[in-house]
């Protein structure tokens, strides 16, 4: 019996000293699983994010004001949204490179300018005068595209220079005149002609900028071209290890980017129904504000040009949802800087995520 004392004393005592484990948090557990499944999925598939917010917001604006869905206003929306989203077409494909572009509004801007020089002042027949315009842009881009892969100069100081540089040759060859779409050959403001499908109107512009969105959907997705573009921006010294010709890939990036951006000019005189030196003074904003709302994440590597389509289609929708409700500018502007700053907030979050 004191032997059985004795231990069931020990045993007591021992059970006596010991901590209580420590009841799992069911609920912690559960609130972090779920943020886990989010981040996961908004990092293997980032237009979704930017796709609920358009959604919400087509939704919200319906209901606070019917005119918002209706056929004439939903045109125009796509009217406004159509140059800068084949701008932020060409500004995805190289932050997608982890670089970034200043100069799309003067490259625009100015290959407009060109082209209507030539069909007015040189005389040029309106595909002659439009292939150079092209040429121009393109040449432009690949500057750029030499500057970064051959002096080795970062694209931030590369664009921003050149930004400067074209829009002063801009001011200097257009005298800041502005041409009229009607002294021009019809070819140069096609782009701005309208399809009606009921009480819709789409613009040839539109179209263009829907075709090349499919495109570059393709390409990146589909190509080899696409899959170095992604491998180049998300560790340029892996893939260059790797085998991908990195310099060649980035200096093709630069120039189709400004390929982009001269199909953009030839959109933008069919818009205005002229060519102005005194327009695209926030196209960079704009086009980076599109690509970043799209979930296309400024350190390269990830996003879609889909995002890209629909991070412009949330700021023409905003504008225009926030105009009809009688918001001033200011504000407007406001709202799309917070959009901003959420997106960039969210690309830094799902960038965490743990494989």
């Amino acid at each position: 019996m004191a032997i059985d004392d004795n231990g069931g004393g020990a045993h007591r005592a021992g059970t006596a000293t010991k901590e209580p484990e420590p009841r799992p948090d069911f609920d912690s557990q559960k609130h972090d699983s779920l943020g886990l499944r989010i981040q996961h999925l908004l990092h293997g598939n980032p237009t979704l994010g930017p796709l609920a917010v358009l959604v919400v917001a087509i939704v919200a604006f319906s209901i606070f004001n019917p005119r918002f869905f209706a056929a004439p206003n939903l045109s125009l929306v796509l009217a406004q949204v159509t140059v800068i989203a084949v701008l932020a077409l060409g500004q995805t494909l190289i932050i997608l490179t982890a670089g970034i572009d200043l100069s799309v509004g003067a490259i625009a801007v100015f290959s407009s300018i060109l082209m209507a020089k030539f069909a007015t002042d040189a005389g040029m027949p309106g595909l002659l005068a439009l292939v150079l315009g092209l040429v121009a842009g393109t040449a432009m881009g690949a500057l750029n595209g030499f500057l970064v892969t051959r002096i080795k100069l970062p694209p931030f100081i590369v664009t921003l220079g050149t930004l400067s540089i074209f829009f002063s040759l801009n001011s200097v060859v257009s005298r800041s005149e502005t041409i009229r779409g009607s002294d021009m050959p019809s070819l140069m403001t096609w782009t701005g002609t309208t399809i009606p499908i009921g009480n819709f109107r789409l613009t040839y512009g539109s179209i263009i900028m829907l075709l090349l969105f499919a495109v570059f959907f393709y390409a990146l997705s589909r190509t080899a071209w696409g899959k170095h573009v992604y491998a180049t921006g998300d560790d340029i010294e892996a893939a260059r290890l790797a085998g991908i010709r990195t310099s060649r890939v980035l200096f093709s990036v630069y120039t189709v980017a400004g390929l982009l951006y001269a199909i953009g000019a030839w959109v933008l005189i069919g818009r205005l129904a002229s060519a102005s030196p005194n327009v695209g003074v926030d196209y960079n904003l704009d086009s980076i504000t599109a690509v970043v709302l799209g979930g296309t994440s400024l350190f390269g590597g990830r996003g879609s040009v889909i995002g890209t389509l629909i991070g412009a289609l949330i700021v023409g929708v905003f504008r225009n949802g926030l105009q009809l409700a009688g918001v001033e500018v200011v504000w407007q502007g406001f709202a799309i800087g917070l959009l901003v700053l959420i997106a960039v907030s969210l690309d830094q979050w799902i960038r965490k995520v743990k494989a």
